[in-house]
């Protein structure tokens, strides 16, 4: 990470991915959710306390990423921010799950009422319309 102005940035951008896998520090495992990733490092989000500090090597197992090796930078509430080790592939993979396997993932929006509306005004669904004849 580069300081400028005494504000931490990013080295890399990231992306946000669900993605799940596990963290292992020493003989401890947890599951966990990998919530945003660049080719420097992620956020993952674990389903039960990490019992690591800051600073710990702990390495990231998931199906379409593999194994990754990194640095404990921060936790906060359940989600932790691993950097990547420099002297691993993990460049090479995360541009692999990039190429072949990530999905954008795009918000939830909010569903509007529909049942304050009328027959009428509802527009038809897709799935349930019936095909006009064709004259």
């Amino acid at each position: 990470m580069t300081r400028n102005l005494t504000i931490t940035a990013r080295k890399a951008d990231r992306q946000n991915c669900r993605v799940f896998g596990s963290v292992k520090h020493l003989n401890s495992e947890v599951d966990a959710r990998i919530l945003n990733l660049s080719v420097t490092g992620a956020a993952l989000e674990t389903k039960t306390p990490l019992h690591a500090a800051s600073g710990s090597k702990v390495r990231i197992e998931a199906e379409n990423l593999g194994l990754l090796e990194g640095i404990i930078r921060w936790k906060h509430n359940g989600r932790v921010g691993i950097q990547f080790d420099v002297n691993s592939n993990a460049r090479a993979q995360v541009s692999s799950y990039f190429r072949f396997f990530h999905k954008e993932i795009r918000p939830v929006l909010a569903v509007r009422q529909l049942r304050a509306a009328t027959k009428a005004e509802r527009p038809p669904h897709l799935a349930t319309s019936t095909p006009k004849p064709l004259r």
